[in-house]
């Protein structure tokens, strides 16, 4: 498999430094919207194609699979714009910045037969897949709760990516994306959502919480803050058993069954 990157910040260089641990291919060419930060790039990973701008990179016939790399209010743009050359995707969560853009970019891989997915690493983590393994299993019984956190301390700083609207701050999409993401990992998607969010000094949300109710019965409570750290657990409670995952869950946890 052969990758473009699309990108070439922290998290672009995350993602070539670490495929070179997994059999998923090699790093073959990078865009940037500039040459220069293309060629940088290119020379700190080893990657032999560099492109100054995302169409010269999603034309590249030797690149196969673009991973998006890009803030947050490009991602729907970007992945756009790889699928109509052809390319797959690999979109890094937030997917968009909100369901209109996500239905967008599902809707034209759909239609061109293409791959598209939302980079959520925690899913592929051993831990997580010993938590499917046991759902499976029916090991729990009837889920009736699931509970995750996910808070961080941010020092108060407006250009900061995470205070800045323009760059699709807020703890929802950048902090909340991990307790949601296993709520619906384990639940599907709710039937009624109430939320409540509070601003930072910029505007965007500096915490928010989520209670998600199901056809099941079952509801799973989820909270987000950028303002402190939170322990970072999460837990999904049956009628026979229950799963306890330590912090930080979305990262290599220990997980504990206990009946």
């Amino acid at each position: 498999m052969r990758w473009g990157i699309l990108g070439t910040g922290g998290i672009a260089g995350a993602f070539a430094t670490d495929l070179r641990l997994t059999d998923s291919g090699d790093v073959v060419a990078v865009g940037s919207r500039s040459q220069a930060s293309a060629d940088r790039f290119a020379d700190e990973f080893g990657v032999p194609r560099r492109h100054g701008s995302y169409e010269s990179l999603v034309a590249d016939s030797e690149v196969d699979v673009v991973y998006v790399a890009s803030p947050h209010p490009m991602h729907h743009a970007n992945a756009i714009l790889a699928l109509r050359a052809g390319k797959h995707v690999l979109v890094e969560k937030p997917f968009t910045m909100n369901a209109a853009e996500a239905r967008d970019i599902v809707g034209l891989a759909r239609e061109r037969g293409l791959f598209a997915m939302e980079a959520m690493w925690t899913r592929f983590l051993p831990h997580v897949g010993l938590i499917r393994d046991w759902l499976e299993e029916g090991l729990l019984g009837d889920v009736v709760t699931v509970t995750a956190d996910h808070g961080q301390w941010f020092a108060e700083d407006a250009g900061f990516r995470l205070f800045a609207p323009e760059l699709g701050g807020g703890a929802l999409l950048d902090l909340g994306v991990y307790p949601v993401s296993f709520a619906s990992m384990v639940l599907g998607a709710p039937n009624r959502v109430v939320s409540m969010s509070d601003p930072a000094f910029t505007g965007v949300d500096a915490q928010t919480s989520m209670l998600f109710g199901y056809d099941s019965g079952a509801q799973a409570v989820l909270t987000c803050t950028l303002r402190a750290k939170s322990p970072t657990r999460a837990a999904i409670v049956g009628t026979d058993a229950r799963i306890e995952v330590d912090g930080d869950f979305y990262a290599p946890a220990a997980v504990t069954l206990r009946p």
